[in-house]
C-alpha cells in the first residue's frame, strides 16, 4: 500500500479523494507514533510529499494534516503555511512557539531544537545529518547567542567560507570576522575565525578558542583519500588543547565515529535521518551498457541526457561529471544541441559582458550563460564560480555541469541532480559519495521534493565509521605529519619508536617543521640540500623581494618531489615550465598572457586551423591557464615557497649568514599583484580588475574594516569606473 501511495503522491496529475486523504493521514499518524525510526522516516516522507501536493488534497482534511505536521516537528513549514495551517489546540501552539528561534526570525524543526539545546549546554557534538537538515542554521544560532567569545569555523573550501561570511557579517558589531592569517584578533570584542584548516595552522598567535566548528568533518579520516586530511587533524589538535574548547563536528551520511574519540572528548555522536526534504530516485542506468568504454557510453548517454534536460527546463538542474574536462565538454555539447534545435538565448547576466572584455567573447562560457548553461569546477576564478552559483540559485541559470567541487563545497537550490558519471576523477564513487551527490537535490525551504536521475548504477551501501587518526594512532594509517603534533604523553606504544625517531630532529627545527604542516621527510630533504648548498649557492637561497630566474628554478627544484610533484600535471610538466609561467605572470600581471601563450603554442602545431578548432583550442587554453592560476599560483607555489623560506632562514642563522625573505613575492603571487592594503577584497570575491580600477580613489591608510566601509559610502563615485558586473559583485560581496 505504501509503495502505491508514494507512486500516486509522485504523480503530479493525481488528486486525492476525501477517503484517500483520511486513510493516508491515519497511516501517517500511526507511523509517527511508534518507536520505529524506519516507520518514522516513512511518515515524514509522506508528509513532505503531501506538503508538496498541498492543493491536491481536500480542504476538509487540511486540519488533520496540520496536526501531523506539528506532531512530526516540521515547525518551519507551519510558519511558512500560516495562512492555511492553523493549529487547533493550545498545547500545539505552545509547542510550536517553543521552536521559534530566540535570536533569528525563524522556526527550528524538532531535531534542530534538540541539537541546539545540547550545544548551548556546552556539549561536544559530532553530528551526522542529511544535507537538508539545516546544520548551518545552528552555526548561526550559536554565533547569535553571543555565548562564545572566540569561535573558529573550519570549512573545506573558500567558497563555503565566503558563503558563511556573508550570512554572519550581520554580527560584526559583536565579532570581528577574520578570514585570513594577516588579520589580528580583536581585544575589544569577539572573534569569528572563518578559515580553512591550512590557514588555522598558519594563524599565529591564535587566542583561546571557546568553540570550534568543523564542517564536513569526515575529511579528518585518512582512510578516505583526501590530501588535506593531515592538516585538518593538526588544526583540530592545535585548537582543542583543553576541555575548555567545545566542538561541533558536522557532516552527512556517517554511521558513527570511533568509540575512543567519543570517550576521550566526552563527545556525543548524534545520527539522524530527519529531513524536511525528500528525494525521488529515477534510475535510468539500466538503459545503458555499463561495460562499454567511456567514449561508447558517452555516445549512448548524451542524447538521453539532452532530452532529459530539455524536459527539465523549468527547474534548476545540476549535472554531475567526473572531471572538469567532461563538465566543460558536456556543457558545450548541450549548448550546440540547443542551437541545433533553434532555441534562442534568453538569459542575460552581467558576467557575460565582463567575460567578453576581460577574457574573450569566444570563450564557450560566454555563450553558454546566455542559454542558461554554465559549468563549475575548481579551476574557475573565485568570483566567476561564486557568480555562477548565485545566478543558479536565483533562477537565472537552469543547468550547471559540475564536478565534486560543487557537491562538497557549495550550497545550491537545485531541484534536480543528474548523476551522469560514476567516478570522481579516476576513482569510482562509493555509496557515501553517492549520498552526498543525492543530497544536493532539493533544498530546505526551497523545494519539498528533489529528484536524482541515475545514469550509473547505485554503489552498494556500506557502513561509514570515521576514524580520527590522532586518537587511534593506527601505524598503517597515521602520517608522520600528524604524529609529530600529538603531545608525547598521548603517544601509544605501537607508534612510540617511530615518534622518538622523528623527535631526534633538533627541537628548533622540529618547531618549524610542525608549523609548516607538510611532509616531514620532504622538509628534511630540503633542509639537507640547503645545508649542502649554502656555502656555494647563497645567492640562490637567501634572496629577498623578487627571485632571479636561477633562484626561482633552484627553489622550485628543491620543492619538486619533496612538497609537490608534476605527476598529475595540472597544466605544468616541469620546474622550468612552471618558472616560465610564473615569470610571465609576474611581468604582465594578467593570466590572459598565459592563455595566449598556450593557445598560440597549440595552434602553431596544427596546419588545418578551422574556426571550430580555434574555438576548442581557446577553451582548452583558458581551462589550462585557469587551472595553473588556481592550483599553482594561488596555492601550491606560495605554500612551497613559505616552507623553503622558513627552512632557509633556519639554515642561514645556523651558518651565520644573512637570511633571505620570500614573503613579499609570496604575497604578490597570492594577492594577484594587487596592493596588500586592498587584498582583503580578493578574499571577498571581488575581481582583481575591479580592485585595480578603483585603487587610485581609495586612501592608502585604511585598515580592512575601514576599507569596506569607505567603499560602501563612496559606492556611487566608484561605480562610475566599473562595469555593471563589477558593481554587482561589490554590492553582493560587501
Amino acid at each position: 500500500m505504501i509503495d502505491d501511495t508514494f507512486a500516486k503522491l509522485k504523480d503530479e496529475s493525481s488528486t486525492f479523494s476525501l477517503n484517500e486523504s483520511f486513510e493516508l493521514s491515519r497511516v501517517c499518524a500511526e507511523y509517527l507514533n511508534v518507536e520505529d525510526e524506519v516507520k518514522n522516516e516513512v511518515a515524514r516522507k509522506i508528509l513532505i510529499h503531501v506538503l508538496d501536493r498541498w492543493s491536491s488534497f481536500p480542504s476538509e482534511t487540511r486540519s488533520l494534516w496540520t496536526d501531523l505536521v506539528e506532531t512530526a516537528g516540521f515547525y518551519p513549514y507551519l510558519y511558512r503555511h500560516d495562512n492555511d495551517m492553523e493549529l487547533t489546540s493550545l498545547s500545539d501552539e505552545v509547542r510550536a512557539n517553543s521552536h521559534l528561534s530566540s535570536y533569528l526570525p525563524v522556526a527550528l524543526h524538532s531535531d534542530q531544537k534538540k541539537l541546539l539545546k545540547w550545544l548551548l549546554a556546552g556539549k561536544n557534538m559530532v553530528v551526522s545529518a542529511p544535507t537538508s537538515f539545516g546544520k548551518s542554521l545552528l552555526i548561526e544560532e550559536l554565533v547569535a547567542s553571543n555565548k562564545y567569545r572566540n569561535i573558529v569555523i573550519i570549512q573545506p573550501t573558500l567558497a563555503l567560507l565566503d558563503e558563511t561570511r556573508l550570512k554572519l557579517k550581520k554580527y560584526s558589531d559583536s565579532y570581528k570576522i577574520i578570514v585570513r592569517t594577516s588579520q589580528e584578533a580583536s581585544d575589544t570584542k569577539g572573534n569569528l575565525f572563518l578559515l580553512t584548516a591550512e590557514r588555522v595552522m598558519e594563524y599565529s598567535p591564535l587566542p583561546h578558542i571557546d568553540l570550534l566548528i568543523v564542517d564536513e568533518f569526515y575529511k579528518m579520516s585518512l582512510r578516505r583519500v583526501d590530501e588535506r586530511a593531515t592538516t585538518l587533524n593538526n588544526a583540530f589538535l592545535k585548537i582543542v588543547t583543553s576541555s575548555a574548547t567545545q566542538f561541533y563536528l558536522l557532516g552527512p551520511n556517517i554511521d558513527d565515529v570511533t568509540h575512543e574519540f567519543k570517550k576521550k572528548y566526552s563527545a556525543l555522536f548524534y545520527r539522524t535521518t530527519f529531513s524536511l526534504v525528500d528525494c525521488n530516485v529515477i534510475d535510468l542506468s539500466s538503459r545503458f551498457n555499463q561495460t562499454l568504454s567511456d567514449k561508447k557510453q558517452e555516445e549512448e548517454k548524451l542524447p538521453v541526457l539532452f532530452d532529459l534536460l530539455d524536459s527539465l527546463k523549468d527547474k534548476q538542474t545540476l549535472i554531475y561529471c567526473s572531471s572538469p574536462a567532461r563538465a566543460r565538454r558536456f556543457a558545450k555539447k548541450y549548448l550546440e544541441h540547443l542551437q541545433k534545435q533553434k532555441v534562442s538565448p534568453d538569459c542575460m547576466v552581467s558576467l557575460v559582458e565582463w567575460i567578453n572584455k576581460n577574457i574573450s567573447p569566444s570563450w564557450s562560457l560566454s555563450t553558454e550563460l546566455t542559454y542558461g548553461i554554465a559549468f563549475h569546477d575548481g579551476s574557475l576564478q573565485k568570483h566567476i564560480a561564486s557568480s555562477v552559483i548565485r545566478y543558479f540559485n536565483a533562477g537565472q541559470l537552469r543547468y550547471v555541469f559540475c564536478t565534486s567541487t560543487i557537491i562538497e563545497g557549495v550550497n545550491t537550490s537545485a531541484k534536480n541532480v543528474v548523476l551522469f558519471d560514476g567516478k570522481k576523477a579516476s576513482s569510482f564513487i562509493d555509496f557515501f559519495d553517492y549520498s552526498n551527490i543525492k543530497g544536493r537535490s532539493g533544498r530546505l525551504m526551497e523545494h519539498y521534493v528533489g529528484n536524482i536521475y541515475n545514469f550509473v548504477t547505485t554503489p552498494p551501501q556500506k557502513k561509514v565509521v570515521i576514524d580520527i587518526p590522532f586518537v587511534e594512532q593506527d601505524p598503517s594509517i597515521i602520517t608522520d605529519e600528524v604524529l609529530i603534533n600529538i603531545p608525547q604523553e598521548r603517544i601509544k606504544p605501537q607508534v612510540l619508536d617511530r615518534y622518538n625517531n622523528l623527535y631526534s630532529i633538533p627541537d628548533d627545527l622540529m618547531r618549524i617543521i610542525k608549523i609548516n604542516g607538510v611532509s616531514v621527510n620532504g622538509q628534511m630533504s630540503i633542509y639537507y640540500a640547503l645545508q649542502r648548498d649554502i656555502a656555494t649557492n647563497q645567492h640562490l637561497i637567501s634572496w629577498s623581494q623578487m627571485p632571479s630566474w636561477d633562484a626561482l628554478v633552484y627553489v622550485l627544484s628543491l620543492s619538486e618531489n619533496n612538497l609537490f610533484s608534476f605527476q598529475d600535471r595540472h597544466g605544468v610538466l616541469s620546474v622550468k615550465q612552471l618558472a616560465r609561467y610564473l615569470n610571465l605572470y609576474r611581468r604582465h600581471r594578467n593570466i590572459m598572457v598565459i592563455v595566449q601563450d598556450i593557445y598560440q603554442s597549440r595552434l602553431s602545431k596544427v596546419k588545418d586551423q578551422t574556426a571550430s578548432r580555434k574555438r576548442q583550442y581557446l577553451d582548452d587554453a583558458i581551462e589550462t591557464s585557469f587551472h595553473i592560476y588556481r592550483h599553482w599560483f594561488q596555492y601550491t607555489v606560495p605554500k612551497a615557497l613559505r616552507v623553503v623560506d622558513s627552512l632557509q632562514r633556519y639554515v642561514c642563522e645556523r651558518n651565520h649568514v644573512k637570511a633571505g625573505s620570500y614573503s613579499f613575492y609570496v604575497q604578490q603571487l597570492e594577492n594577484d599583484f594587487v596592493p596588500e592594503r586592498l587584498s582583503i577584497l580578493l578574499e571577498y570575491g571581488i575581481p582583481s580588475s575591479t580592485i585595480i580600477a578603483i585603487q587610485s580613489m581609495i586612501p592608502p591608510s585604511l585598515n580592512d574594516d575601514n576599507l569596506i566601509e569607505y567603499i560602501k559610502r563612496h559606492k556611487q563615485e566608484l561605480s562610475s569606473l566599473l562595469m555593471r558586473y563589477e558593481i554587482e559583485r561589490l554590492e553582493y560581496s560587501l
